[in-house]
């Protein structure tokens, strides 16, 4: 035992079990949340909370893969960020159709459900955050799975705007525009996220010439 300790191989083996905790409870909170939020974005008529309800599905996936690399080399985790940031590609893309549709075929939101739910987000979220928080700087997997989670802060927030903009107004454009705004957050993440995966990928090939 002494000397796994002394050769790193301990904290090694410690810090991917706390990982692995840490992946498996943010996984669950987003699990939730995508049911919530898409029940109550489809039966509020909201964008934005359709928008933040494929962020959450999109992160209970991300963390869930990364649960599945957290025990393995580099290239492998450049390979989950990559996977993660096509799955960020794809969601933006998905809610810039939904807005079109909503342009193209205008309802009310419903700015009670915006609101409520969005709190609700957020604080589960927060405790999201908090727990990756010790972890961002850990690999580029963990590194990638933080900034999903500061991502949604950013984005709960933004649908807590739109419930106030759609109050304000009566229309339906502020929870548009928060939707659309959202999908350029995804489709900006996932350029980041792309771009430091094949990166890594890159040096590891490299590497092995």
């Amino acid at each position: 035992m002494a000397d796994c300790c002394n050769d790193k191989a301990c904290e090694i083996d410690a810090l991917r079990s706390r990982q692995s905790a840490t992946l498996k409870a943010v996984l669950a909170i987003n699990a939730v949340m995508f049911v919530v939020e898409l029940t109550a974005g489809l039966l509020g008529n909201s964008l934005s909370l359709v928008a933040d309800s494929l962020d959450m599905l999109g992160d209970a996936l991300v963390y869930g893969f990364s649960l599945y690399v957290v025990a393995r080399g580099a290239e492998m985790k450049a390979r989950a960020a990559l996977f993660k940031g096509l799955i960020m590609a794809a969601f933006g893309l998905f809610v810039l159709g939904q807005a079109i549709y909503h342009i193209v075929y205008p309802q009310l939101p419903v700015f009670e459900t915006i609101g409520a739910i969005g709190l609700l987000a957020l604080a589960a979220n927060g405790i999201c955050f908090f727990l990756l928080w010790r972890h961002r700087a850990d690999d580029i997997n963990m590194s990638s799975v933080w900034l999903c989670s500061r991502n949604d802060i950013i984005a709960n927030i933004a649908v807590l705007f739109a419930a106030v903009g759609v109050w304000l107004t009566h229309s339906g454009w502020p929870d548009i525009v928060i939707g659309l705004a959202l999908a350029a957050l995804f489709l900006r993440s996932s350029l980041s996220v792309v771009r430091e995966a094949l990166k890594t990928l890159h040096e590891a090939h490299a590497d092995r010439l």
